[in-house]
């Protein structure tokens, strides 16, 4: 353990430990653990602040060498409150903890020590001086663990070394500095949400088993419909498996507003159907072509401009070539929010397009949607209200845990009508509640995760006033990357101008080659510069950030910044750290 003032946060005047009503954040934790019972508090200090400087009421530091403590409980209280000794995991297992006789005690003990290892995990996971990724080849960890399922269990000492080996070499994604993916961060109130969600342990499809996570359901997609503008909530929607199962989702019910039959009788009874997407859209759009057999060659790409917006005439021009050809177009998908570029398409161009072809309009504001919970930036989406469908992941700028995808629909009873099977065994007409509140039948899942708490719990929490404020700053850290580095040498920015949403995409371009006259020479190095310094990234551990090509564009930085830690040193570290990774290439 850590020698005296080396705990995770060291003693001073920074932690505030002379002054006892401000007890700074070591103390804080360390005051909030003493709320648990068993180890798991003198454990959490003992991190907190090191061996030496644990507080007196925690204990003092044990003899590693004394025998474990038995459990020490003599009480007949159902569930038992007594304080815990530590348990001999070596000769238990799975078997002896709930539902087994008498397994309230070894239950009640594993499960503090799997919050100690948690806890632990978390407290360091906002810790700057704290790796992003502690990184290993695929060939190294195989080696170096087993991994492998056997026949015979293994005891709950090994189950709890599982548990600290996979938080070992976990992405720590709510580090200040992890910019790699659309979803970053890690919000306290959402984490107790999906903890209990997991202890609830229920499935969404009838009322009857999930009655209070329907009702959440009910409620935030309704919240949401009012957000985007049809007028009281109206409409219909559903929480899904991501981003992509709500896109294919919106093409399912394009396509069975237009040809109800194909829901009997499939493609081959109705015409080529054709749907449109930008050049820059989410593959998922081709991927629901695919499932639903209408084909990716069905799915046409309209060009964008050089931000990455649907060009409207395009999109027109592309409507009418494909009616001359026999083809029905019944589908268009605009994107408010691209993946790489962060654009936004014009949307009341494209609304009006649809509305003179009689086209279902679909938005995929997965990543953008959560712009329309600022006053600041929700002009970005305006023409959403028009929309047919729309996608919108929570996941995402809103900071909800993994996963939390919306699709909202229009049309009232439209999904319902689409996607009902009338499983008789789930979904009986004769029930003696309302069976509008039965929403399994309108999913294509049978079985359905309750992500709606984590969402309904933290919008509780923050209010939308919360979601605006920690969105607004995450698009403000965008525009100070942005300023920082669109003059600076060695960088030059993919696009001209300010980024619409917080993705900036720029090249690194190292003094070797800066001099270099621009060829295909030029660019063949260049793109080799991006995927090593993301690889010394990794290895070092320090910051993660994405990079890609796109078009006739070779590899560069697509920065995302969408982790409510992040703040104004961690962007000036990841332009000084890509800087000294870089400068020898």
């Amino acid at each position: 353990m850590a020698a005296p003032g080396s705990g995770f946060w060291s003693f001073g005047s920074e932690d505030g430990s002379g002054d006892p009503d401000n007890p700074g954040p070591a103390r804080a934790w360390c005051q909030a653990a003493q709320k648990f019972t068993g180890g798991i508090s003198t454990k959490l200090c003992a991190l907190l602040y090191g061996d030496g400087e644990k507080p007196m009421e925690t204990g003092g530091k044990e003899d590693p060498s004394a025998p474990p403590r038995k459990p020490t409980c003599a009480c007949n209280k159902k569930p038992c409150g007594c304080q815990k000794g530590d348990m001999n995991y070596a000769f238990l297992h799975s078997s002896d903890l709930l539902p087994a006789a008498d397994g309230e005690v070894a239950t009640l003990s594993f499960l503090q020590d799997v919050m100690d290892i948690l806890l632990q995990y978390l407290v360091t996971n906002f810790d700057r001086s704290n790796k992003v990724i502690d990184f290993h080849y695929p060939n190294e960890l195989l080696q170096d663990y087993n991994w492998e399922l056997a026949d015979q269990p293994q005891t709950l000492e090994e189950i709890l070394l599982n548990c600290r080996t996979a938080l070992k070499y976990a992405i720590k994604t709510g580090h200040p500095r992890y910019f790699n993916q659309l979803s970053t961060g890690l919000d306290m109130v959402g984490l107790a949400a999906d903890w209990l969600t997991s202890t609830a342990n229920t499935n969404m499809f009838t009322y009857e088993i999930a009655p209070v996570f329907v009702l959440m359901e009910y409620v935030t997609l309704r919240k949401m419909r009012e957000i985007i503008g049809w007028p009281g909530g109206a409409g219909d929607g559903i929480f899904s498996p991501g981003g992509a199962i709500s896109n294919m989702y919106a093409m399912l019910i394009a396509r069975f507003k237009m040809f109800p039959e194909v829901k009997e009788k499939g493609m081959a009874a109705i015409p080529r159907l054709v749907a449109f997407t930008s050049e820059h859209s989410h593959f998922s759009v081709k991927k629901g072509a695919a499932a639903l057999g209408i084909g990716t060659d069905s799915v046409v790409l309209i060009r964008c401009d050089e931000r990455g917006k649907m060009i409207p005439s395009d999109l027109e021009r592309r409507v009418v070539e494909a009616k001359q050809k026999g083809f029905v177009p019944f589908l268009v998908s605009a994107t408010a929010g691209t993946t790489v570029y962060g654009a936004f398409d014009p949307l009341i161009a494209i609304a009006d397009i649809c509305k003179k072809y009689k086209i279902w309009m679909h938005v995929d504001g997965a990543w953008g949607g959560g712009l329309l919970m600022s006053r600041k930036h929700k002009w970005k989406l305006n023409g959403i209200e028009r929309a047919n469908s729309v996608t919108w992941n929570p996941h995402k700028m809103m900071g909800v845990p993994l996963q939390c995808s919306a699709l909202l629909v229009r049309e009232e009873g439209i999904m319902q009508s689409c996607n009902q099977m009338h499983a008789s065994y789930l979904f009986q007409q004769d029930k003696h509640y309302d069976l509008s509140y039965d929403t399994g039948d309108k999913a294509l899942q049978c079985g359905r995760h309750v992500d709606v708490f984590k969402l309904w719990l933290m919008w509780r929490a923050k209010g939308t006033t919360g979601f605006e404020a920690q969105i607004d700053k995450c698009l403000e850290l965008g525009e100070y990357l942005y300023n920082k580095i669109k003059n600076r040498e060695g960088f030059e920015m993919v696009f001209d101008g300010k980024p619409q949403h917080t993705n900036v995409c720029f090249w690194y371009v190292p003094p070797s080659l800066r001099n270099m006259e621009d060829n295909e020479e030029r660019l063949n190095r260049l793109s080799k510069v991006a995927p090593v310094i993301k690889a010394r990234m990794m290895e070092y551990g320090t910051t993660m950030v994405s990079y890609q090509p796109l078009g006739d564009k070779v590899n560069f930085f697509r920065m995302v910044i969408s982790n409510p830690a992040a703040a104004h040193q961690d962007i000036d570290f990841l332009i000084e750290e890509i800087e000294r990774l870089g400068q020898d290439l």
